[in-house]
């Protein structure tokens, strides 16, 4: 990825195809405001851009703690961007333990910018910092820009009445001002932005304009050697249409909504809060002229009951948690599957079992969502693969669940749910609907010939009449226990339970789901690389650039977890090496290995950090010995794994 690197003292190429930046400091200083503003106007600027948003686990840490640290990175290009980027070209650390704990990252000969005024001894020592780093020559592999940006704020916003603790309070802005004119951004719509958010507290938010404006003014009339200089990034070719930045939390309320306008149903959303799933419910609790009711439950099993309750009185249910909140509602999702409701069930996927890490991203819960429940109960599961996938994915699971009356699990991830990236807004019409079907009359006879309703009674696709309580003559049954085949009745018989059971295996087996394309590649070769889920922009990229090496390696991302496309196990068998790499220890290729027997050979890592381009490119020469520039690599190990390392560096 050719970029402005390190912004290097000898001359900056005028206009760089993509720069990667990250923000960091502590938890209170609005690095992931700073980090949303700066996305914002990269989007205006035309620019193709990706997210990353890294927060500590602690509701507030200690301030100027290592483990209090905030970050939010940014990779934005004149070409197209599938990835939050690498290594950053640009470090901006307001304070010691944001440059300790990011540094690892940052690409030798990258771009330091300081906050002298934050580097004080008491947050050296909370840094665990024995010299000043900014002093004491440890940083000379690096450009280093270091200035009081706590001072400058305070004299920016002077005027203002302000007390240093709430000037302070503006640093961020002042630091943004900074970054807009680094990257030749416009400063006008993030004024606009302040104006609108401290409407009711107008000197507030002529203070912060004033940090912003003072930290662009810093940039423009500071005559400093070296480090400092202005790039530009041109725009991206585009293809006409409405453009906005979308979050995959934003793209996967959009989703469901436009999901259950498609099958013409009002919605339900049954919900609990819980990182990094809360903000489906903040966002869906804004769309209630979309028919959309929003319950906060006082527990998970209370959120997913209520969304059951809802579907079963005719509306699409619809509940989200992560994994801990999963768990709670494992047997609740068991008794959407028995009683053959359509349910569309969110997993936001973190780090680690239990409490885990709240805040990082992993792909730990794929066994969880495939078999993790009791007795036989198999269920439809598909995954997105990046922020705007999430909306076309979020319409699938609605469809699968009103089509086939059975809940289904959407995955998506930390790093999905928090990261941006510019969505082309879709034209409504380009959509076919999917109207749910209600049974209005009696669809059998009984024993004596008489017209009789049976609850049970499934059409083509195995799935059993749909029916809102209190419709004439259509009173039934449904419950947990084990149902007659037909009637709805209760039935503890060993043939029917045979039966009941095959029913809903076939049922969920038969979905309908696309054939798998290859993403990058040829359709068979040496090497598939075989990812599901927010792994897809470093694979892609690898890739990508593997196969200009002149490497036969092809990129397959599945989005149908289960059922799996038809024809993948064909697909996977015309290449010599099936290579798998997870945010888990595993769990995808265990499937693959298991539905296809193929030696599917895992790359797993469990850092809370996603994917690098670079770690997967370096494992995947590892099967190319003869190509120019990969002598000495080797075809891997069965379950290789990537070593954890702090900041996601390699």
């Amino acid at each position: 990825m050719a970029t402005a690197a390190s912004l290097p003292q000898d001359g900056v190429p005028a206009s760089p195809d993509a720069i990667v930046v990250r923000f960091a400091g502590d938890s209170g200083d609005g690095m992931q405001l700073t980090g949303g503003q700066f996305t914002l106007s990269t989007a205006l600027a035309g620019n193709d851009l990706a997210t990353f948003p890294d927060f500590p686990a602690e509701i507030r840490a200690p301030q100027g703690t290592l483990f209090g640290v905030s970050a939010f990175q940014i990779n934005f290009g004149s070409r197209s961007i599938n990835t939050a980027g690498d290594a950053p070209d640009v470090l901006v650390a307001m304070n010691p333990a944001a440059l300790k704990v990011n540094l690892a990252a940052l690409k030798p000969g990258g771009l330091i910018i300081a906050d002298t005024g934050a580097f004080t001894k008491r947050n050296l020592d909370k840094a665990k910092y024995d010299a000043n780093p900014l002093e004491d020559g440890s940083l000379a592999k690096y450009d280093l820009l270091a200035f009081d940006i706590s001072e400058k704020t305070i004299e920016a916003v002077k005027p203002f009445g302000l007390g240093n603790k709430d000037a302070l309070r503006s640093k961020n802005m002042w630091t943004l001002g900074l970054a807009l004119w680094m990257f030749d951004r416009d400063r006008e719509p993030i004024h606009e932005w302040l104006k609108q958010k401290f409407k009711s507290k107008p000197e507030i938010a002529d203070a912060n304009i004033a940090a912003l404006d003072a930290g662009h003014a810093y940039g423009e009339t500071a005559e400093l050697a070296g480090p400092l200089k202005q790039v530009h990034v041109d725009p991206v070719p585009t293809a006409p249409g409405l453009y906005r930045t979308v979050t995959g939390a934003e793209a996967v309320s959009l989703g469901l909504v436009a999901g259950a306008q498609l099958a013409e149903l009002p919605m339900f959303f049954g919900g609990y809060p819980i990182t990094p799933a809360s903000a489906i419910l903040h966002h869906l609790a804004r769309l209630k002229e979309f028919g959309v009711t929003t319950f906060q439950a006082e527990d998970e099993i209370a959120a997913i009951c209520a969304a059951i309750g809802a579907s079963y009185a005719g509306q699409l249910g619809v509940t989200s948690s992560s994994g801990p909140g999963i768990a709670l509602k494992t047997e609740a999702i068991g008794l959407g599957i028995m009683t053959e409701l359509p349910l569309v069930i969110v997993n936001s996927q973190r780090g680690g079992p239990s409490t885990g890490l709240p805040t990082k991203t992993e792909q730990s819960d794929l066994y969880q969502a495939v078999y993790g429940r009791n007795g036989d109960a198999p269920m439809p599961v598909i995954a997105a693969c990046s922020p705007s996938d999430a909306f076309e994915v979020a319409i699938e699971a609605c469809r699968i669940a009103t089509q086939y009356m059975t809940p289904v699990m959407l995955l998506t991830d930390g790093y999905i749910a928090n990261a941006a990236e510019p969505w082309k807004v879709p034209d409504p019409s380009t959509f076919e609907p999917f109207p749910a079907k209600f049974l209005t009359e009696k669809n059998g006879t009984d024993e004596e010939g008489n017209a009789t309703f049976l609850p049970y009674k499934r059409d083509e696709k195995g799935a059993r009449p749909w029916v809102k309580p209190g419709t004439p003559e259509l009173m039934h049954r449904i419950g947990g226990i084990e149902k007659h085949e037909l009637t709805g009745n209760i039935d503890y018989s060993p043939d029917n339970h045979q039966r009941m059971t095959d029913a809903r295996k076939n049922k969920v087996e038969g979905v309908k789901v696309p054939d798998q394309e290859v993403a990058l590649g040829e359709t068979s070769g040496k090497l598939a690389v075989v990812g599901w889920g927010s792994t897809y922009g470093p694979i892609h990229q690898a890739v990508r650039r593997s196969i200009e090496k002149g490497c036969s390696v092809s990129h397959i991302h599945v989005r149908h977890i289960w059922p799996m496309p038809k024809n993948l196990g064909d697909l996977l068998r015309g290449f010599d090496h099936v290579l798998v790499p997870e945010m888990n220890t595993g769990q995808f290729k265990t499937v693959l290995r298991d539905q296809f027997l193929v030696d599917a050979q895992p790359l797993t890592k469990t850092s809370g950090q996603p994917f690098q381009i670079a770690e997967l490119e370096a494992e995947i020469a590892k099967f190319f010995d003869d190509i120019p520039g990969n002598e000495g690599g080797q075809v891997p190990a069965n379950d290789q794994q990537l070593p954890s390392t702090e900041g996601g560096a390699k």
